[in-house]
């Protein structure tokens, strides 16, 4: 109307998706629809945080791939943008939901972006250097141990005197590797004083050593901020229900970060016999008999549990008065 201001309209917010690759970020920004991608290198980043700063951008979504979108991730944190990082089951799981069946990278990254929208997943800040830097040496360690068991395998069968001698000098070699693994791992945790007190608290614990310790400050930096509730799901020990109607199906576990659950699972036999309040729980269990595994399994949520606790209030295990 002539002589009068019209209302400002405000701008929508902006959600992006970005298919994280080796080589290349593909970006999809909804709602305008603008696609493009960028190299996954530092001229990339700053050209796609140039494209995005003039934007009201609400949330970034983007897979966890074990390591290429970290310094991607690091980059957009530090401009002040909040980028969410979601596993890959659960984006394949929504876009599925949406009705999408194909699996392109432009497909995927506009599904993230929807994502971003629809489901407003909680905003990740990066880990620390010295968090990352253990998680990798750690990735590095399993791997050997692997590599150990299947050439001590083949030793085992083998005839040729030759291939014998080769598969020896292997794992001699093999074995400095892993040890010199460890000393990282025990030289790059006793520098950080965060992680230095946080793996005193776990080897305190009755039934966790410096391996599941490890294993725990690598695959759950969350560990001391989280509920029990929670704790237990991230690590994949918690039950899942399976009831449809009248009929009540047996509780499962499933999901989770194998790796944590794997290191749980071998601390939780030691448990079983050596902390005297999850003994006792193992015991009750079995003595109304339930299976042998899912005592143990209770076992190993039960351990978890308590070094979340202890975690979160910063003290030493301590064995309760008689």
């Amino acid at each position: 109307m002539q002589g009068k201001d019209l209302p400002e309209q405000a701008t929508p917010p902006v959600y992006v998706g970005i298919d994280v690759c080796k080589e290349r970020l593909d970006i999809h920004i909804h709602p305008s629809g603008q696609r493009f991608a960028v190299i996954n290198d530092a001229g990339g980043w700053r050209r796609l945080k140039h494209v995005l700063a003039a934007q009201p951008v609400a949330r970034i979504v983007m897979e966890a791939t074990s390591r290429y979108h970290r310094a991607a991730h690091r980059s957009l944190h530090a401009a002040g943008l909040a980028v969410a990082i979601v596993n890959p089951l659960r984006a394949r799981l929504f876009a599925e939901a949406m009705g999408t069946l194909a699996k392109t990278d432009a497909v995927d990254a506009r599904m993230l972006a929807l994502m971003a929208e629809r489901l407003d997943p909680a905003v990740t800040p990066p880990a620390r250097a010295a968090v990352e830097a253990v998680q990798e040496l750690d990735r590095a360690r399993s791997a050997a141990i692997a590599e150990r068991v299947a050439l001590g395998n083949r030793h085992a069968v083998a005839a040729n005197a030759f291939l014998r001698a080769e598969l020896a000098r292997r794992l001699r070699s093999l074995d400095t590797h892993i040890a010199r693994l460890d000393a990282a791992l025990a030289k790059t945790i006793a520098a950080d004083p965060v992680l230095a007190a946080r793996h005193a608290i776990l080897c305190s614990i009755p039934g966790i050593g410096t391996v599941t310790a490890t294993a725990l400050i690598a695959n759950l930096d969350e560990i001391g901020t989280l509920s029990s509730r929670q704790v237990a799901a991230l690590a994949g020990l918690a039950p899942v229900a399976r009831d449809s109607g009248a009929t009540h199906g047996h509780r499962h576990i499933r999901g989770g970060r194998a790796p944590l659950r794997q290191a749980l699972y071998m601390a939780a036999l030691s448990a079983a016999r050596y902390n005297p309040a999850l003994k006792d729980l193992g015991l009750r269990l079995r003595d109304k008999g339930k299976p042998a595994k899912l005592a143990l399994i209770a076992v190993a949520r039960k351990l978890l549990v308590l070094a979340n606790t202890l975690v979160a209030q910063n003290r030493l295990w301590s064995p309760l008065p008689a």
